[in-house]
């Protein structure tokens, strides 16, 4: 599995509930450039239309030797789920807070290209301080039980 692009920041800013698996459909000078690591997920979604999962705002960028044949960076690709799971996060995102994130964007053994997607709820900056405060405790923690006198 050869990892492309990853969302740092989705852990920070989201309580991540469940992880998905899907492919994307994408045309052939697209996958190039994603093969050479010109994509960017950072600010990416996903939205359900007509029982379809849709991946808005992720930039892919125009491959260099695809000519007039590239598409637009920035189109809103479908992507491919199971109807089980579709229905189910048809279900989840409904509810309030919930939203679909990309988190990663990788090659499979088999030469394919997938995206994780995770079904999460947006942190408030409490929650993001609480977070740091404890990693900071934890971090001071290990160093004086490695150092100590």
């Amino acid at each position: 599995m050869k990892i492309v692009a990853q969302n740092r920041k989705a852990a920070h800013n989201y309580f991540i509930e469940e992880k998905y698996e899907a492919g994307i459909e994408l045309k052939g000078s697209e996958v190039k450039s994603i093969r050479e690591g010109r994509i960017s997920i950072e600010e990416g979604y996903c939205t359900i239309e007509n029982g379809e999962v849709f991946l808005k705002d992720v930039h892919i960028a125009p491959y260099e030797k695809g000519g007039v044949f590239n598409p637009d960076p920035k189109r809103k690709r479908k992507l491919l789920l199971h109807k089980k799971e579709i229905k189910r996060l048809i279900g989840k995102v409904e509810r309030k807070g919930y939203t679909l994130i990309p988190l990663k964007v990788y090659f499979n053994d088999k030469g394919r290209c997938k995206i994780e997607i995770a079904l999460a709820k947006g942190k408030k900056v409490i929650d993001k301080r609480k977070e740091l405060k404890e990693r900071a405790l934890k971090r001071e923690e290990r160093y004086y039980q490695k150092y100590k006198w």
